[in-house]
């Protein structure tokens, strides 16, 4: 009797249901969030823009109070670089970054975050193990100890702007010859809100390998980042060719996936850019992401860290 009490009690914990989806939307324009729930009929839990630091613009708090008002978190990806100039810029080295050469910058921008008042996810140093940009690994001199300093300076500088309602998303790109490894890059929980990766199949679109399984585009990817830590796991850039294979089982095969290795959250790169990666490239790839994101239970919020006031915070995962 005691076997099957124990048993019963093992089936029960393992029987949980499975934490929710959070689907997102990469645009350049927060109406782009209205057009992505008509397409896909659930709401968006993330809207995510992008924003290079030349000239140091300020916070696009218009931008984000939209987002908040169709209910998605605004998530910035904010890049030390001038966009377009290629990785490398010396100026925005890492190390330059941690050394102070920034600050005034950061600090303004992190008491306009401040000042707008709500809750932001900031997506700092993007793709840091590959060389595209000015902050990759291999790149402008740049040492995982420059990335870990740099990615903890503007932490604090954050902090003590009073900046403290922000989820911070660490994110790496997809493994690929001669990208850095993951470990040495990361700075450690106390500093990270969710962990985050980013992966396309360019099919025969882009000369990337043809035609990739999500699996074979972010399997080891993942496998890798959840040995790494337990933070909640993010792809915070996805996206399909249509050419060379079929984009609607694709998608299919990507919410499989996602809910398998327990992803919560995941952003599509609505771009038509290297090529055409909208969901709304085919009626068939429309009609599959609707399917997938109106399947009962399966999307829910994304999850946010514990308000706090300094470094220290748990919760969300």
């Amino acid at each position: 009797m005691l076997l099957v009490v124990v048993l019963s009690g093992l089936l029960a914990a393992g029987s949980a249901a499975p934490q929710p989806l959070a689907l997102g939307v990469a645009a350049d324009d927060s109406t782009a969030i209205d057009r992505f729930a008509a397409t896909t009929g659930a709401p968006v839990g993330v809207y995510q823009w992008y924003q290079g630091w030349a000239g140091t613009p300020a916070f696009d708090a218009t931008r984000a109070t939209a987002a908040g008002a169709r209910g998605a978190l605004p998530l910035l990806t904010w890049e030390p670089w001038a966009p377009g100039a290629g990785a490398d810029q010396p100026w925005y080295s890492l190390a330059r970054i941690a050394d102070g050469t920034h600050d005034a910058y950061i600090t303004t921008f992190a008491q306009q975050v401040r000042n707008w008042g709500g809750r932001l996810g900031l997506r700092f140093l993007h793709e840091l193990n590959a060389p595209f940009y000015p902050w990759g690994a291999g790149v402008n001199g740049n040492t995982s100890a420059d990335a870990v300093a740099a990615w903890n300076h503007v932490r604090e500088l954050f902090d003590a702007a009073g900046a403290h309602d922000v989820v911070w998303v660490w994110c790496v790109n997809v493994h690929a010859p001669g990208y850095a490894d993951y470990a040495p890059l990361y700075p450690g929980d106390r500093a990270v809100d969710w962990v985050a990766v980013d992966g396309y199949n360019g099919g025969d679109a882009l000369p990337w390998g043809g035609w990739r399984s999500p699996e074979e585009v972010f399997g080891d990817s993942l496998a890798d980042l959840q040995d790494l830590t337990d933070r909640p796991l993010a792809i915070t850039e996805v996206a399909s060719a249509e050419q060379g294979g079929d984009k609607a089982a694709w998608i299919a095969d990507l919410f499989a996936l996602a809910l398998g290795r327990g992803i919560r959250v995941l952003i599509w790169f609505d771009y038509q850019k290297e090529t055409d990666w909208r969901v709304q490239s085919s009626p068939a790839s429309a009609a599959a992401i609707r399917r997938e994101a109106t399947v009962p239970g399966r999307l829910g919020p994304p999850p946010l860290p514990l308000p706090a006031t300094g470094r220290d915070r748990t919760g969300g995962r």
